[in-house]
């Protein structure tokens, strides 16, 4: 049986992280409209101290310091930590990067005014325990910016059975569906923790429609881009962000 969260894919492809015309590529096309909805909770970056948890090879973190924010970056996979300081010694760019996991953050309590984690809360070994961790490092008044997987029949269809299966888009195996957090959970542990103002939309990447998920497909498969809405669709994909009270 083929392994589930298997995240040995993202160690072994940290020499072609930065290859436009990789696969894994594909997710540094997500950051821009990402941060279209980050930006509505945070209109100004410039010399906010922001934590990228899941970095990788460093897509998040170079996106943020070029928009003047105070960057670091943290991945459970070293090769991926090494891939990105070369990177962004190449180009120049002040990042902290560490090695660690999400569950014991090596910073002090109140380090950030920002912690941004996407497309990792569904890969982490103790979803409780990376929020409290987030919780810890951030500033009174600091926002949790996500994004993540929601459990539905949907997402098992498209992101497991349609991406990794079928149309092998997606590395086999790189997903568990039972991983994978619906809003709901997800607002009562951030609750249950201390957040407040916990904000959550679809972050909808393929469309609602049969017809819209086939040309979502078709202009993914032709131009390697996006065509991102942020709506009340959370059947798939969702994004958010959360406060930690003053």
């Amino acid at each position: 049986m083929k392994l589930r969260n298997d995240l040995n894919f993202y160690s072994a492809n940290a020499s072609q992280w930065w290859n436009a015309s990789a696969k894994i590529y594909t997710l540094n096309r997500l950051n821009p409209p990402r941060f279209v909805y980050f930006d509505r909770h945070i209109p100004q970056w410039q010399g906010l101290k922001v934590l990228d948890i899941g970095c990788g090879g460093g897509y998040s973190c170079e996106f943020l310091a070029h928009r003047g924010a105070i960057a670091s970056g943290i991945d459970q996979s070293k090769a991926c930590i090494i891939a990105a300081q070369a990177h962004a010694n190449a180009n120049q760019l002040v990042i902290d990067y560490q090695h660690g996991c999400a569950e014991s953050l090596p910073y002090g309590d109140r380090s950030f005014d920002v912690v941004v984690c996407v497309d990792v809360l569904e890969h982490v070994v103790d979803v409780w325990q990376t929020l409290r961790e987030i919780y810890r490092v951030l500033k009174p008044g600091g926002i949790f910016c996500f994004d993540t997987l929601n459990r539905t029949f949907k997402s098992k269809f498209i992101m497991i059975w349609l991406l990794e299966e079928l149309l092998q888009e997606i590395p086999r195996g790189i997903h568990d569906w039972d991983k994978f957090i619906q809003p709901e959970e997800l607002t009562e542990w951030m609750q249950a923790i201390g957040f407040s103002k916990i904000e959550i939309k679809g972050f909808n990447i393929f469309g609602t429609t049969v017809l819209e998920n086939i040309a979502a497909y078709q202009h993914y498969r032709q131009t390697g881009g996006f065509r991102v809405q942020i709506n009340g669709d959370v059947s798939l994909m969702y994004i958010g962000t959360a406060q930690k009270p003053d």
